[in-house]
């Protein structure tokens, strides 16, 4: 393999990564919505039998597309982890601008 073919194909990684950051951008505001809506419906922000479908659901697509399992179930958890948190962050910001 030539040294063009290596940049070429690092390059290829690059842009698959930030499509990915940009999804998981897309992710997160996905999910504060959602705890604005849990909130307006009187429902509280965590849901772990909802995330733990997420999970689930992504290691059935994840063993259909001949990935390890074990490792997109750790991804996910990770993705899921990250959700809550900004689904937190704009719950104590809801509540704060209510104070005020």
């Amino acid at each position: 393999m030539s040294e063009s073919e290596l940049d070429r194909l690092r390059a290829d990684i690059e842009r698959i990564d930030r499509t990915l950051i940009g999804l998981i951008e897309k992710r997160v505001r996905a999910a504060r919505r959602a705890a604005a809506a849990k909130r307006a419906a009187g429902l509280p922000t965590l849901d772990p039998g909802q995330e733990a479908a997420v999970v689930r659901r992504a290691a059935a697509l994840a063993r259909e597309g001949g990935l390890p399992e074990e490792a997109v179930r750790d991804l996910f958890w990770h993705l899921v982890g990250l959700t809550r948190r900004a689904e937190q962050d704009a719950s104590a910001t809801a509540a704060e601008q209510r104070q005020l």
